[in-house]
């Protein structure tokens, strides 16, 4: 349910318990979200607050519409009607797309209420009162032609950033390399209603004195991020604000759309949308309770933690901090922030202004379940980089995460227990004496009770994507469990081991339900109606029940004799051409759904279906001649016999006795990083190799460069006459020690690659960069889970290892 507010009455602060107040950054109303929006802010805050309310932490989770602004006046004009109707429009759009989406807020309120214009003025005032707020003629774009003043998103141009020069810049913030702007920063500037050419002219605003509070705000700052162990980007982020140093910042803008002012000489304009939108929270909690003032002046006994993405972290980390200090009351400052980078589509950018991506109104139309888009997006929650959403990636997860691992443990546990008896249980959990006198099941129980150790640090550090990934693995754990105990022998040759190993597991899949509700709550309940459990009386995991220190006894939390429900399959497959189906259909823009030829997407489709029928021919040409050795060796030069991983590149250095030489220390994913030596510095600088990821070649046989064993040799690009070389680079989000994979070649690595049988000589000449600098095999993609590796410039040229 989008908003549990309606059905239950408002919950307060208790004293003695731990009381978390959760915001998402309110998704702005004048156009439907799509799904780098969905997990940059309001999935990540529902999953975090269905987490605190497992564990029993009193929880509210506030967000809302943000209605105010240039924005909104655009839209409008665009539709041709007022503000207002438009915000009503999109508030019901995204209310829908959440509810969907299972966003558990406790309240999904609007900033057009008439509590924001009485908070937000109320704090003006206070600023107002203690001096804060200064009064400036400051020079703004007039537009002749519309004959009024521009506001911010009014305006168009070019980004006057050194090395930008984004062409599309906005008149308050450049999305390209996201610096804040001022519209009379612009170069050429143009009016985005009438595209004519503005000129300037003089208007008085009121700003917030920012380097004045300068002293409270790093203070907070100091204090804060430590307590609260802020992410790196919202540090850094913070950081770069306050080193470029504060300015006073305008509060007010020319517009009808807005809170009004409350001052006589500003009363003809409205507070600007990043005053008053932060200034949201506050009043929705207010249309949530009138007592709102518990959660948000209650420093003493409330945590206040914020979801956004990496765009909005100044205003959070900044404006609204020096707002509320500059009111001189103890207000609920943020405590932590949690900040997510972009999520990118396919071979692009999402974007809302250009209607590319998925939107969820479109995830909804795929049939796709709630659950698996959930869990697709928080696997790729892009956390500490930029992510990649592809087609081809969903359908690997759900196919080989969720299907083959989750729902296939879950589903032969309770299947076997569901038997008639003399084959299986009756559906009935069976008695299991003395559990820890098993080794096998003892030694699960202290392996998944680490395990929920760890799920449960990540999960309080709101390292989410962690979490997820620690509670699938009790699921690997289950179905390695079911395997080692071979339960269907047992059950004819040793009754009450069996008993064990199916209270055990059946432990587990309750187990799992838990961990896994903050994440797919619609998969939850269903496990639990497959337990024949009710919902409301079994989520939890809370310390008070006993729950934690149950998980290192799985056996004890169904108890003997308990009735389950009927299994069914929790999962369905989702087959290769209901994925290509997708990628045509969501190609192009949301508003036109044109299938775009030129997007990597569809070129990898393309590239895969003339592999595979590259391969059908050799199968055909080798097969009439019955030449056992020619197929032999086409066996042997298959390049899935290339052992190629994604490598961190930890430590690098010039060889002590080759000038041409590097010796890199590389993390390709095993106990200890792997030393080895490239020719590579008179193409690329030694500051540029340092902490990159990189494509190796892991199973070529060791070879001593000039006193110095390499173990390993990275892949590089280099133009026909050898004067350029350029690394492979693999998605940024790619995993370290990811193996690097060829759609359509299947095979394992040879251990080591035969000096004898020359595999990479004969690979090597069909390894090239193709015309969008796409790294390929023949014309086969080098693929991660993350997306296909690239080079930067060098167009059709040949991939080599660097000695």
């Amino acid at each position: 349910m989008a908003d549990s507010s309606a059905k239950k009455a408002p919950k307060l602060p208790i004293p003695g318990r731990r009381n978390i107040l959760i915001t998402s950054a309110l998704p702005y109303v004048n156009n439907v979200p799509h799904l780098g929006n969905i997990i940059g802010c309001v999935l990540s805050a529902d999953v975090f607050a269905r987490y605190c309310r497992l564990r029993g932490y009193n929880t509210i989770y506030m967000c809302g519409t943000d209605e105010y602004g240039t924005a909104t006046e655009t839209k409008a004009m665009e539709e041709n009607c007022s503000p207002k109707e438009i915000c009503d429009k999109y508030h019901a759009i995204h209310r829908d797309v959440y509810e969907w989406f299972d966003i558990s807020f406790d309240k999904f309120g609007r900033t057009s209420a008439p509590q924001q214009t009485e908070v937000c003025q109320a704090i003006f005032h206070k600023l107002l009162d203690n001096k804060w707020l200064s009064e400036n003629t400051m020079q703004q774009l007039y537009c002749d032609t519309c004959q009024r003043f521009l506001a911010d998103r009014l305006v168009e141009g070019t980004c006057p950033t050194l090395d930008c020069n984004y062409d599309s810049a906005r008149g308050d913030q450049c999305e390209k390399c996201g610096k804040l702007l001022n519209p009379t920063e612009l170069k050429d500037p143009k009016c985005k209603v009438c595209h004519s050419a503005p000129r300037i002219r003089d208007t008085d605003h009121l700003f917030l004195e920012l380097p004045l509070l300068r002293e409270k705000l790093e203070e907070y700052i100091n204090t804060m991020s430590v307590a609260g162990s802020w992410s790196q980007n919202a540090i850094q982020a913070t950081n770069a604000w306050l080193k470029e140093g504060l300015r006073p910042r305008c509060i007010t803008r020319d517009l009808k759309w807005g809170v009004p002012v409350p001052h006589e000489k500003y009363k003809d304009k409205v507070f600007y949308v990043w005053f008053d939108a932060p200034i949201g929270y506050i009043s929705i909690t207010a249309c949530y309770t009138s007592e709102w003032e518990q959660w948000w002046k209650n420093p003493d006994n409330v945590e206040l933690y914020q979801f956004m993405g990496k765009d909005n972290v100044p205003f959070h980390t900044v404006m609204f901090p020096s707002t509320l200090l500059g009111t001189g009351e103890r207000w609920t400052m943020m405590k932590t922030i949690s900040v997510t980078e972009y999520l990118n589509y396919e071979s692009g950018k999402f974007s809302k202004s250009k209607g590319i991506g998925v939107f969820g109104n479109d995830a909804k139309d795929t049939k796709i379940p709630t659950e698996v888009w959930r869990y697709y997006l928080l696997t790729n929650r892009p956390e500490v980089s930029d992510t990649l959403f592809t087609w081809a990636d969903l359908q690997a997860k759900l196919n080989t995460e969720l299907l083959n691992n989750l729902g296939n443990f879950i589903n032969r546990v309770l299947s076997f227990i569901a038997k008639p008896e003399g084959a299986g249980y009756g559906s009935i959990i069976p008695d299991a004496s003395n559990p820890q006198s098993q080794q096998l099941t003892k030694y699960l129980g202290e392996k998944v009770g680490k395990l929920v150790d760890q799920y449960l640090d990540a999960m309080e550090k709101v390292k989410l994507k962690q979490g997820l990934k620690i509670a699938m693995s009790i699921s690997s754990e289950g179905n390695a469990y079911l395997q080692e105990s071979q339960f269907w022998k047992l059950y004819k040759e040793d009754p009450s081991s069996c008993a064990i190993v199916m209270k055990t597991s059946a432990g587990l899949v309750y187990l799992l339900a838990c961990l896994l509700e903050p994440f797919m709550p619609s998969f939850s309940v269903e496990v639990l109606r497959q337990l024949n459990l009710p919902l409301e009386a079994n989520i939890s995991f809370c310390d008070e029940n006993g729950q934690t220190d149950k998980a290192k006894r799985p056996w004890d939390f169904l108890p003997s004799g308990h009735h389950i429900g009927k299994p069914e399959p929790l999962f369905k497959e989702l087959k290769d051409e209901d994925v290509e189906s997708f990628r045509v259909r969501f190609a192009g823009s949301q508003a036109e759904r044109i299938v775009k030829a030129e997007t990597d997407a569809n070129k990898v489709a393309e590239q895969l279906k003339a592999t595979k029928i590259t391969g059908n021919a050799k199968k055909q040409q080798n097969k009439p001649s019955g030449n056992t050795k020619a197929k032999s060796a086409e066996t042997e030069i298959s390049v899935s016999k290339l052992d190629v991983r994604v490598g961190l590149i930890k430590k690098v250095q010039k060889h002590p006795d080759a000038d041409s030489l590097y010796v890199e220390e590389i993390d390709v994913g095993e106990e200890s990083p792997r030393t080895v030596v490239s020719g590579l510095v008179k193409y690329i600088p030694l500051e540029e190799m340092q902490n990159r990821k990189v494509c190796v070649l892991c199973n070529l046989k060791p070879v001593t460069m000039r006193g110095i064993k390499s173990h390993a040799m990275v892949l590089a690009a280099s133009n026909d006459d050898h004067t350029k070389v350029e690394l492979v680079d693999p998605p940024s989000s790619a995993a370290v020690g990811e193996r690097v994979t060829f759609p359509g070649c299947s095979g394992e690595p040879d251990g080591i690659l035969s000096a004898k049988s020359k595999v990479w000589e004969k690979v090597q000449v069909d390894l090239q960069s193709n015309s969008e600098l796409v790294a390929c095999y023949k014309d086969v993609p080098f693929t991660t889970s993350a997306g296909v590796c690239k080079v930067s410039s060098i167009a059709n040229g040949a991939i080599r290892r660097t000695t």
